[in-house]
């Protein structure tokens, strides 16, 4: 996906590029959901069953898109730019370590809280390490 909104930025704008993969995603999600849900109703009025209420979701789990829209923009960018693939791929790594750290710290997403240990930075270093030699070390 990386590599086609990258030939996409190439022709126009990586923001274009990202609008595009997740306009379609969007497209081909809402047909999915419409199908479902379809299928859904008609297996429900079949078996006599009754409509039964909605589930309460959280708020949150609608922000799922956004992380991803970042990622493919910034990727798009950084892909054609100086950075290079190895390089936008080493500091994702490195930023889903931290946000998983944080994330576990704080206990974000109804996830349970644990605490942060010094072997889990000594982790999110040596990847931090690994990631400037990538990106650093070609030149």
């Amino acid at each position: 996906m990386i590599h086609y909104n990258s030939l996409l930025a190439e022709h126009t704008t990586p923001t274009f590029a990202s609008w595009t993969a997740h306009g379609l995603g969007a497209v081909v999600a809402l047909l999915l959901v419409l199908l479902t849900g379809a299928r859904l109703s008609r297996r429900r009025r079949a078996d006599g069953e009754e409509k039964s209420a909605p589930v309460q979701v959280p708020r949150w789990v609608y922000l799922g898109g956004i992380p991803g829209a970042c990622t493919v923009i910034l990727a798009a960018v950084t892909v054609n730019g100086s950075l290079s693939l190895s390089g936008t791929i080493a500091m994702m790594l490195v930023g889903q370590i931290v946000f998983g750290l944080v994330s576990d710290h704080f206990g974000l997403f109804d996830s349970p809280k644990r605490r942060i240990v010094p072997m889990d930075g000594l982790v999110a270093l040596c990847v931090l390490a690994g990631s400037a030699l990538i990106i650093f070390g070609g030149s």
